[in-house]
């Protein structure tokens, strides 16, 4: 049995934007067909998410917009904007995927898992402080990372995102939160169309054009992200794990493979194991071609485990 967390919640499976819509139930299921197969379902520590609190969705989200997105347990389904559809499921899916966030620091954070990795949806790294959009309602990575900091009393975390859409969700909520270092690559100009035109000295984005393969990405990681991160020191690292760059999601056009993901995930690893007490927190963002979501999954799941 590895020490790594694997937190996910049957309520997830239950918000569902119809039939057609990238954004399915399927992609849970997809990944934890995945690591049965890959043999790793069995290693990891399984627990339940909660439930997130209003106090904690409310460190990172407008009080009224939370109660918005809340109220809809007892409304018909509506837009809330042209490709996010919010349910009367919706609500129950979202607290439980923001609690696994504040479930997985709380067990890094008491030295009760040395990793944690969130599968729940929907994502939430496009959410805004007041704002849905890009199929996500609340920010996950930004309720855990806040809980790190008011919680925990930290007061250096990094959140990286590597999913191929911008988390610009991630970076207006943390715009102007030094204690936050936030390092993005993304394909530009793509959705949501912003990132590149950010300067902000705790804001590393770095734009992908369309193309890009193993090469070029792995060169902008070392190049931007590895001395930002060396330089702040992080006490701990949240990961927005997209893995719609994959060279078989069609959702874009860039050409990442599983080995790419276990390549910056042990990058990573190190740059934890060195400032962090090898604390790192991981949560499913994008990725939508079923087949490549879970091989990739797995893929970075197995690094966290420290089996590659």
């Amino acid at each position: 049995m590895s020490n790594v967390a694997y937190i996910y919640h049957p309520d997830c499976l239950h918000h569902d934007m119809g039939i057609g819509h990238p954004e399915c139930p399927a992609r849970f299921s997809s990944i934890e067909d995945q690591l049965i197969a890959s043999n790793l379902f069995d290693f990891v520590r399984h627990h339940q998410a909660p439930e997130a609190t209003r106090e904690q969705l409310i460190r990172v989200h407008d009080k009224k917009y939370v109660n918005h997105v809340l109220s809809f347990e007892n409304k018909q389904s509506e837009y809330l904007d042209p490709d996010t559809m919010i349910t009367p499921q919706t609500p129950k899916a979202a607290l439980r995927a923001a609690g696994a966030l504040v479930m997985a620091t709380e067990l890094v954070m008491k030295k009760q898992a040395k990793a944690a990795f969130c599968n729940v949806r929907p994502p939430g790294h496009h959410a805004m402080h007041k704002q849905a959009m890009g199929f996500c309602f609340f920010n996950n990575v930004a309720v855990g990372a806040a809980h790190a900091i008011h919680h925990f009393g930290l007061r250096k975390v990094a959140v990286v995102d590597f999913d191929v859409h911008h988390g610009n969700g991630t970076e207006d909520i943390f715009r102007n939160e030094p204690r936050v270092l936030f390092c993005s690559s993304f394909e530009h100009p793509f959705y949501p169309f912003c990132g590149a035109e950010t300067v902000k000295d705790h804001i590393i984005n770095v734009p992908l054009t369309a193309g890009t393969g193993s090469d070029k990405f792995r060169e902008a990681v070392l190049e931007h992200w590895i001395p930002a991160l060396h330089k702040f020191e992080p006490q701990m690292i949240f990961i927005s794990a997209g893995f719609d760059a994959h060279r078989d999601d069609d959702m874009s056009h860039v050409h990442l493979s599983e080995r790419d993901y276990t390549w910056l995930t042990q990058e990573l690893l190190v740059i934890a194991d060195k400032f962090a007490e090898g604390r790192v927190v991981s949560t499913l963002e994008g990725g939508y071609e079923l087949h490549s979501l879970g091989r990739s999954v797995a893929a970075h799941l197995r690094a966290l485990m420290r089996l590659t």
